[in-house]
């Protein structure tokens, strides 16, 4: 059995140490190798799944797409305190999912203090809570940096 075959059926069942170590010992962050920078966004996946995320924290200082899957993450898990600790630091991407988590469940009011506190001069942060529609009045459109595309960079 290859070592991606023996990765994938520990993930299948939750044997997030094995998975974790198979998929990290080929993975590289843009590789020149696809497969190696493949591996490197399952690493990333694998550490949210084993919910890791000292882990990740930690490597997210370096990391882009660490930093990218730890902000989804703690977006999807609705954890505003610790997106706004990440935006307090000057992660503006998580500045940006602490915004449409507030604007999501209902608080515009915290969304627009938060960017008054954490981005009073990030016009895309501005802009967000600007564009969010209540529900009363239509749907949002998903945003450019949030779309499906990207979701697994």
């Amino acid at each position: 059995m290859e070592w991606y075959e023996q990765a994938r059926a520990a993930e299948r069942v939750r044997d997030w140490d094995t998975a974790i170590a198979l998929v990290s010992a080929r993975a590289e962050c843009y590789s020149a190798d696809s497969h190696a920078h493949d591996s490197h966004l399952w690493h990333m996946r694998l550490l949210v799944s084993a919910e890791r995320f000292t882990q990740l924290t930690e490597l997210a200082l370096t990391d882009v797409h660490a930093r990218r899957r730890l902000n989804r993450s703690l977006h999807e898990r609705g954890m505003d305190a610790a997106l706004r600790h990440r935006a307090e630091g000057g992660d503006s991407g998580a500045l940006y999912h602490l915004v449409n988590l507030l604007c999501e469940t209902g608080r515009l009011q915290e969304a627009r203090a938060a960017v008054q506190d954490l981005g009073p001069e990030n016009d895309y942060a501005q802009q967000l809570v600007a564009d969010f529609r209540t529900p009363t009045r239509g749907a949002r459109q998903p945003l450019a940096c949030f779309s499906a595309s990207r979701r697994d960079a």
